[in-house]
């Protein structure tokens, strides 16, 4: 009989509600100034972008540090489990190389660390298929042999409010930020191994939303068969669901309705309030699905 498998994320993963009592989160650190909280601990989502819209200086992130990953291994190793970890990309942080040196330290050939190579939805829904995985009874080995080919048919596609918050925080220059700015643009992106690239460029969200179901489709489409978890970030939904609406046409033969999160502060950060995001598996080729 396999052993039960515990899945770890840390808190820069937005997962989808029917999954969040099947995953044990651990804490990244938000900063703003000289005040430290714990993420989704000492703050919420929603304080957290309150406290972002107030403030005039970008809030600061830290990953987990190996001691945090350490407990959380020998707490599942005491109880016989064995465990997934699904980290943020490690293009973007450096909490994959904290999961990595506890496992060393731990000793154990039972921990299987995973880098997601996404981040925020696209990272939820690595964690939704390592549930799946789990609850089909598949072993940890196998749940990430399986992650680890998997991941690189995650695409995530945001829709931003603005270019500002990713200038800040240094992840664009500041002429590709300016150049938005003036043309009040609303920039549509996809992030590829951890890194923005900007897809296009659209005037008002009706324009955007179009650009981002013209995306999906460049990408390959959307494979219903595996998670879809839509996210959004700010105080209020109104422009996720809008593109809900304008986008039905992509999923209404799918799903009766498209699950979705609030995106929390660890990414939130560096996209700002008004983005929304779509994160899926592309659908894949008949020749290159013979992996099994």
């Amino acid at each position: 009989m396999n052993n039960k498998v515990r899945i770890i994320v840390d808190s820069a993963a937005d997962v989808a509600e029917n999954i969040k009592d099947k995953v044990t989160t651990l804490p990244m650190t938000l900063r703003f100034g000289e005040t430290e909280y714990t993420d989704g601990v000492t703050i919420t989502k929603h304080e957290f972008y309150e406290k972002l819209i107030e403030s005039d200086a970008l809030p600061t992130t830290s990953q987990i540090m190996p001691l945090a990953f350490e407990q959380a291994y020998k707490q599942a190793l005491s109880k016989g489990e064995d465990v997934i970890v699904i980290t943020l990309s490690s293009k973007l942080s450096g909490t994959y190389q904290s999961a990595l040196i506890a496992k060393d330290e731990v000793g154990a050939d039972n921990i299987y660390v995973v880098d997601s190579l996404s981040v925020a939805v696209g990272e939820g829904i690595l964690a939704e298929r390592a549930v799946e995985l789990m609850e089909e009874g598949k072993n940890a080995n196998e749940i990430a042999e399986v992650l680890t080919k998997e991941r690189e048919n995650i695409r995530v596609i945001a829709l931003l409010n603005t270019l500002e918050y990713l200038k800040k925080g240094g992840r664009i220059s500041k002429t590709v930020a300016f150049a938005g700015e003036m043309l009040s643009i609303k920039p549509v992106v996809n992030i590829v191994n951890g890194e923005v690239n900007l897809l296009g460029k659209a005037r008002g969200s009706k324009q955007g939303n179009n650009l981002l179901v013209k995306e999906i489709e460049n990408a390959g489409g959307v494979d219903f068969e595996k998670p879809v978890l839509l996210g959004y970030t700010g105080l209020e939904s109104t422009l996720l669901h809008k593109y809900i609406e304008d986008s039905r046409d992509l999923w209404k033969d799918y799903a009766e309705d498209l699950p979705y999160a609030l995106i929390g502060g660890i990414i939130g950060t560096h996209v700002g309030p008004g983005a929304v995001a779509v994160a899926f598996f592309k659908k894949q080729s008949i020749s290159s699905m013979h992996w099994m």
